[in-house]
């Protein structure tokens, strides 16, 4: 039985995203945008104080008419925004009337370990009929985030919302208005189906695969070679179109998601992938933006007109619109459908809608074999890349034709495993190996490029605050992000969760460490680390790379980060496409209690 409140019954407005049955009480909030001081909200019910009651329940839900299982908050999907305070403390009471356990994880907020939310890792879930309540200590960091289920699959199913902390003194990011922008996907097909789906067949979603050897530009070496490797150039997201309906704070894209402005105004959109399995790439025809935020933390304002955002990434920006509508888009990377919301001046005010663009297709670099080495993370030459602007091709992007074009596949053996370091466990999961897995931070994601406008890449993000520890890492770590696409087994350094369950990766507290991923399979992993921020390297100075929780690994490619491991207890760390943690891409890191001597070793450790 859903258990909810008057208030809460539709959530995302007039039968869009809410649980049927509820349309003819819509509550005022539910019907538009409403004014509240400067902040608006345009689609969620706000909870806030110091404590907060959650209800966590579940019943059908329709979007553009079709049907599905939902799970909600307070009985709407998205659920509640949930607006806290720096320096303030809060209780977050969450009852469970669902037939199975479940949970809430604060994403991306610092929090003593036993309120992280993660079942079997550091409480043990909130089993049904009961509550849970999430003592958090004065909140220490500001900005956008957001929570969801670490229970099963149940974040595919609605269990999700945005979080957004007010500074303590003033906020360095000024606007008139100041938006939530909650991107995610709705599918009338149980999660669990969709599962055994990408078990039987990986490619089963992928609609394109059945053309692209008509439709798309390749050359016949080039089919040979995608033939023999078994791999679909068009493979670029597991879950697609076929079955997901994009939104936007739970609406659809022909259901009219609007944000108001007046002409003149300054307009902050907090961008949240709340979605289960897909990258968005966001833009606004006919505007530029500036990037403010990213993942929370401020950043120096870097302008550009789209930008990709891999699944749990945050990012806010400010845009001046123009004209009486302004459409912003988020098309899905594999260019299989959009999410849609308007900028507008006026209710119903709208601007025309683009057609979805070509969809991309991979490349050499996303196997591996770059012919563009940039050499190792962090070796630049120190230029303002956030004053630059791009042409119309990324120049740090490692996918450059002519590069390809030159490739030569004969002699490359794609699955030589004696290229891997001795403790990564070669077997069946492991399907591929990145021939020269050069660091693709410079790189825009996968089809932005050859847009001709500029993207944003991680290298352009340059702290807006210095950070506070500038030691040299004691040590370097080394993790291979491994699997088999075609059996759908996902890993890391060739081992899934259940196998290294009982031998976590340990850091002593306080210690100071570089990790680097490497990226030995054909999609994008957004790897996220719980209880943390970490440095990316990216170029920036030293004081100034950027501070993230959750990092993009390019296809074939690399990223490192400084991390310092001052959160004590048991974190998750994963692959936050869903599918592919649920699979087995998963881990648990370990920081020892304050004063422990630094663990020098692991399994899995390189370099």
């Amino acid at each position: 039985m859903l258990m909810m409140n008057r208030r809460g019954l539709l959530g995302a407005g007039a039968g869009a995203a809410g649980l049927l049955g509820a349309a003819a009480i819509t509550p005022a909030w539910a019907r538009g945008a409403s004014l509240d001081g400067r902040h608006i909200r345009a689609g969620f019910d706000e909870v806030s104080g110091g404590s907060i009651d959650l209800t966590i329940g579940e019943g059908p839900r329709v979007v553009q008419g079709r049907r599905g299982h939902a799970i909600a908050v307070n009985g709407s999907v998205p659920g509640p925004l949930v607006r806290l305070k720096e320096g303030e403390a809060v209780r977050l009471n969450v009852t469970n009337t669902l037939d199975e356990d479940s949970s809430i994880h604060w994403h991306g907020l610092l929090l003593p370990f036993q309120f992280d939310g993660v079942p079997g890792v550091s409480f043990p879930g909130i089993r049904p009929g009961e509550t849970f309540t999430y003592d958090l200590p004065p909140i220490r960091q500001t900005g956008t985030y957001w929570w969801h289920s670490h229970s099963g699959l149940q974040e595919q199913a609605g269990h999700y919302g945005p979080i957004v902390i007010e500074p303590a003194g003033p906020d360095p990011v000024q606007a008139d208005r100041d938006y939530v922008l909650l991107l995610s996907e709705f599918t009338p097909m149980h999660p669990h189906t969709i599962m055994d789906k990408l078990k039987k067949g990986e490619g089963y979603f992928n609609y394109q695969r059945t053309t692209w050897t008509d439709d798309y530009p390749l050359s016949g070496e080039d089919r040979r070679m995608w033939a023999e490797m078994r791999m679909m150039p068009t493979d670029i997201l597991d879950v697609t179109g076929s079955t997901y309906t994009y939104l936007a704070n739970g609406h659809g894209p022909m259901e009219g998601l609007e944000f108001l402005f007046n002409p003149g105004e300054r307009v902050r959109i907090r961008v949240i992938n709340g979605s289960a399995m897909t990258f968005f790439n966001v833009r606004i025809p006919g505007a530029r933006i500036h990037i403010v935020a990213a993942d929370g933390q401020n950043v120096r304002p870097v302008p550009v007109e789209e930008f990709q955002i891999g699944t749990a990434e945050t990012y806010d920006f400010i845009v001046e619109p123009t004209g009486e509508a302004m459409t912003i888009v988020a098309e899905s990377m594999d260019r299989s459908g959009m999410a849609v919301a308007t900028l507008a001046s006026r209710p119903g005010a709208r601007a025309p809608v683009p057609a979805l663009r070509d969809a991309p297709l991979l490349t050499m670099a996303d196997m591996g074999m770059s012919g563009m080495d940039h050499g190792a993370s962090g070796e630049m030459d120190g230029m303002d890349h956030a004053a630059m602007g791009h042409g119309p091709q990324n120049p740090g992007s490692t996918q450059q034709p002519e590069q390809l074009e030159a490739m030569n596949m004969e002699g490359m053996n794609m699955r030589d495993t004696s290229m891997l370091p001795p403790d990564v466990e070669v077997g069946p999961g492991i399907d591929m190996v990145a021939m020269n897995p050069v660091d693709r931070t410079g790189d825009p994601g996968i089809g932005l490029d050859k847009v001709p406008h500029r993207v944003l890449t991680y290298r352009d993000l340059v702290a807006l605050e210095p950070n506070d520890d500038l030691r040299t890492p004691s040590r370097q770590m080394e993790i291979h992000l491994t699997g088999n696409m075609e059996r759908f087994m996902w890993s890391f350094d060739g081992k899934k969760f259940s196998s290294v369950s009982e031998d976590p990766i340990r850091f002593a507290y306080n210690e100071r460490v570089r990790v680097k991923l490497v990226n030995d399979t054909m999609m994008a992993h957004p790897i996220h680390l719980h209880g943390h921020f970490f440095e990316l390297v990216n170029g920036a100075p030293a004081d100034r790379q950027p501070q993230k929780h959750t990092v993009i690994v390019q296809p074939g490619g690399s990223a490192s980060f400084d991390l310092t491991a001052d959160e004590s207890g048991d974190w998750a760390f994963h692959c936050h496409l869903l599918y592919h943690m649920h699979a087995g891409m998963f881990q648990i890191v370990t920081v020892a209690p304050q004063g422990d001597a630094p663990e020098q070793e692991r399994v899995g450790e390189h370099g």
